[in-house]
Order: structure tokens, then C-alpha cells, then sequence
């Protein structure tokens, strides 16, 4: 099943740069923070902030190409079986300030979802799948051009990117020293290959509870984009369109035939036991603060 959330390709994307860049580190003994007396605690420190924000920056340039390689996201800008939709997202951009329109993309699924990704204004896409076109009529389709509009316009990728730096750094630099207070306790073995080992699950545990954050921030964040995007084209369409995106989640959670077909477009879970990894508010109180 695709799992799109806006966030989605860009947190897959840095966990594969990090895990790779730390298994190269630890196969050829990047390790020249440790010295006989112990950790060289400011050595290790500027290793882990060059580390941390380069994959968090090489997540961001890939986030794009990664979207379009994986779901198979086609530009639509010079199509005009969808210049309605074009015309509309750069109608918006307009009004938004953007010099430049971002590149519009369609990709095939039964998936009621849009997001937008990109690391400028001028180098941003803006991809909705089939089935969403298919569901929502122009004033619902207008509200949710706009919530993604202002999530470029507002730098979200950009923020999250200097947040995700931020998690790299200490998860990178956390790992190593609890890796070597648990390994350096065993003083009759070679232990070279147990604190690789052991840095490299910490590692993905601490990457894992940087999610924590980073959902945190996207939470917030939708908010601000459900507000930006009732400016561009009017509360009431950007109501509409959550309440839209709120019937077909119900619909979906009470038929069995349907329930294969995700609802992803700003949307979250309903558990909550995994509440603190939901990338969105639920859909009403998303609705409640834009009719406040």
C-alpha cells in the first residue's frame, strides 16, 4: 500500500542517507574521536553536525525525484488533458507570490491524496493522484491546491530539514557515546565490532523517536497551512475540502469493500495508540480552527 503523507519521502529518504553514511563511518573506522583517556566529546560533536545536516540536505534535493521515482508522478504542465488543473495551480502560486509556478504532477492511484515537496519555491512540485481528481469537484480541489501552495510558500521542507539536521546530529552523536559507555565496560574482549553494532541500533532507535518531533512540527504546521490556504482561495473552500477528505475516511473506515483504498491527503490516523507519529490533526479540529 502507498503511505503518502507530505513528510513521507523526505523522513525514508534521510533515514537511508544517515544509515548509509553511518555504516561507511563505522566499516572504515571513522572513529578518531576516540583516544586512549576516552571520547573527544567536541571532535565528535563536529563530526555529528557535518554528518546530520548533510542527509538532512541530501534528503531535501532528493525528496522530489524520490516522489516521482516510487509512485510514478508524471508532469503535467505541457498536458492539456489537465490544463483545468494547471491553470488552477498556477492561478494560486499567483496570488501566493510565487514568480514561478511549481511543476504540477499526476500519478495513477485509487488514493485520495495531494502533496507538495521541492527545496524552493522554483524547484517544488505539486502532485495529486488520480483518484483525488476524480472525487472532489473544483471549489474542493481549489482548497486543497492552496494547502499546498502555502506549505511552499511557508518553507516547511526547509524548516523541517534544519529540524531533521538537528535530530541527525544528536542521534548520531547520542549513539556513539551510549554505545561506547556499554561496550567500554567490558574490558577482556576485542570490542571494535560490538560498538559498531551497538551504535548502529541505538542509532535507529534515536532516529526512531526523532519522528516524535518531526510529527510534532507537521501537526503544527498543517494548521498554519489550512489558515494560509483560506487567505489564497477562502475558508469555505478550504472547509470543504476537509470535510470532503473527513467523509470519504468515514466511508472507507465503515466499508469493507473500500477499506484497501487509503485516504492519505492530509489525514491521520484514527489510533490512538500512534498518535504521537500522526503527521496531521484529525480532520474536525482542522475544521473547528478555520470556522473559529
Amino acid at each position: 500500500m502507498k503511505t503518502l503523507k507530505r513528510i513521507f519521502w523526505f523522513v525514508l529518504t534521510n533515514f537511508m542517507v544517515m544509515m548509509t553514511i553511518s555504516l561507511l563511518a563505522n566499516f572504515f573506522g571513522v572513529t578518531n574521536y576516540l583516544t586512549q583517556k576516552g571520547i573527544n566529546y567536541s571532535q565528535l560533536f563536529a563530526l555529528s553536525l557535518l554528518v546530520g545536516f548533510t542527509g538532512s540536505f541530501i534528503s531535501l534535493f532528493l525528496s522530489k525525484y524520490m516522489a516521482k521515482l516510487f509512485l510514478g508522478v508524471k508532469s503535467v504542465n505541457e498536458n492539456s488533458a489537465y490544463m483545468s488543473l494547471v491553470s488552477k495551480v498556477q492561478n494560486i502560486a499567483s496570488t501566493a507570490g510565487f514568480a514561478q509556478c511549481p511543476e504540477v504532477g499526476v500519478y495513477d492511484s485509487a488514493e485520495v491524496n495531494a502533496f507538495a515537496t521541492g527545496f524552493s519555491e522554483k524547484h517544488s512540485l505539486v502532485a495529486f493522484s488520480t483518484g483525488l481528481l476524480n472525487k472532489m469537484n473544483d471549489k474542493e480541489l481549489e482548497g486543497v491546491i492552496a494547502h499546498e501552495i502555502s506549505h511552499i510558500k511557508n518553507g516547511d521542507m526547509v524548516t523541517m530539514t534544519l529540524l531533521q539536521g538537528v535530530i541527525n546530529t544528536f542521534s548520531f552523536f547520542l549513539s556513539r557515546v551510549i554505545a561506547y559507555l556499554i561496550v567500554s565496560r567490558d574490558k577482556n574482549q576485542n570490542n571494535r565490532n560490538s560498538f559498531r553494532l551497538v551504535t548502529f541500533l541505538v542509532e535507529i532507535a534515536l532516529s526512531f523517536l526523532g519522528m516524535i518531533v518531526l510529527c510534532y512540527f507537521s501537526r503544527k504546521r498543517e494548521y498554519s497551512a489550512d489558515h494560509d490556504a483560506g487567505i489564497l482561495v477562502g475558508n469555505d473552500k478550504m472547509i470543504a475540502a476537509l470535510e470532503k477528505l473527513k467523509s470519504l475516511f468515514e466511508f472507507n473506515q465503515h466499508n469493507e469493500s473500500s477499506k484497501n483504498v487509503s485516504v492519505q491527503a492530509m489525514k491521520i490516523s484514527g489510533s490512538k495508540i500512534f498518535k504521537l507519529f500522526s503527521t496531521h490533526p484529525p480532520l474536525q479540529e482542522r475544521i473547528e480552527a478555520l470556522r473559529m
